[in-house]
């Protein structure tokens, strides 16, 4: 079969100024995913260890995107080979999509994670919960990427048609279960962290309407080059919102609900809470000596009593060594 009759997506041949667009596209995501990476490392530590795996997420979701979308750069540079004012596709343009599937794969389980850990919910029903959306958002992406890549190279329009439905299955599934967590969530919290948990919600479950949309394009009609450098645009917008904007609402809602459970006295945190500028709370560090009841009960102590004491010899030890000094 000829690869490029009728061309899929990645195999169109770009114009000079659109094939420009796309690669600024990329690179512009690139770079914004770089920032943020470097973002989520510093800032980790502004939040309570309560909320801290939020953080931890989005670090390694940084990560992983920063490094598909150097990827992706390679794919698309050298994918392309300028003939006659008109860039032609190579036997390595195939891979433009691909990189992207293998990022999503592992990126949008991570923002599930992410939401999650901001969430109320708690003890074995956070477990099932993370469990589950992690696994509808993996298979949310496999399934997407059997119809769009692997059956007939993406140009089976049935298969597009069935295996974007069994994707939209699972992607329905997520918009349940996370709309869901974050509704009970809400009374547990104040106001401003409210609003911004809602806030999150909104931007991430709106940044994933934006694939299904673009994946549904071939099914309905032929791509041109236009529609697939909006497409490129599209995604890459779509991952710098999903990622990012989402990302920043999250540890908003971490830093704030650090400063509530500070001033309701059930946390502590050895830095003050600043959350756009307003301080929100007072650094506050765990009592010297306290020690939780669970340990006290290894250790065999009563609660309120001293729990380790030194000998007189090995205080009369201690003293024979400063006068030496």
């Amino acid at each position: 079969m000829d690869p490029t009759e009728p061309p899929v997506p990645e195999l169109q041949t770009m114009p000079l100024g659109l094939y420009d667009v796309v690669q600024f596209a990329i690179l512009g995501a690139g770079f914004a995913l770089l920032a943020y990476f470097l973002y989520s490392l510093t800032s980790r530590d502004e939040v309570s260890a309560r909320y801290r795996p939020s953080s931890y997420a989005a670090l390694c979701l940084a990560a992983v995107a920063t490094v598909a979308y150097a990827l992706l750069y390679q794919d698309w540079d050298s994918g392309f080979r300028l003939e006659d004012g008109v860039y032609v596709p190579t036997e390595e343009a195939r891979t433009t999509e691909g990189t992207r599937y293998i990022d999503w794969s592992i990126t949008v389980p991570l923002l599930t994670v992410e939401l999650l850990a901001v969430c109320s919910v708690a003890g074995s029903a956070a477990r099932r919960l993370r469990s589950s959306t992690m696994a509808a958002a993996f298979l949310m992406i496999v399934t997407g990427y059997l119809g769009a890549q692997v059956l007939d190279q993406g140009r089976d329009r049935t298969a597009l048609l069935v295996w974007g439905l069994i994707s939209t299955a699972f992607f329905g599934y997520l918009y349940v279960a996370l709309i869901g967590a974050v509704r009970r969530s809400l009374p547990t919290m104040g106001p401003e962290a409210a609003v911004s948990l809602r806030n999150a919600t909104i931007v991430l479950l709106s940044s994933f309407g934006v694939y299904p949309l673009v994946y549904a394009v071939p099914v309905f009609a032929d791509v041109t080059p236009a529609w697939f450098t909006a497409m490129q645009v599209g995604y890459s917008a779509a991952d710098v919102v999903a990622k990012i904007g989402f990302g920043v609402l999250v540890h908003k809602v971490a830093k704030l609900r650090t400063a509530e459970d500070i001033a309701a006295g059930v946390d502590t945190h050895p830095e003050p809470v600043w959350s756009s500028n307003v301080h929100k709370s007072d650094g506050v560090l765990p009592e010297v000596g306290r020690v939780a009841p669970a340990v006290l009960d290894r250790l065999g102590a009563a609660p309120g009593g001293p729990v380790l004491q030194r000998s007189d010899a090995v205080a009369r030890a201690a003293g024979r060594r400063r006068g030496d000094a």
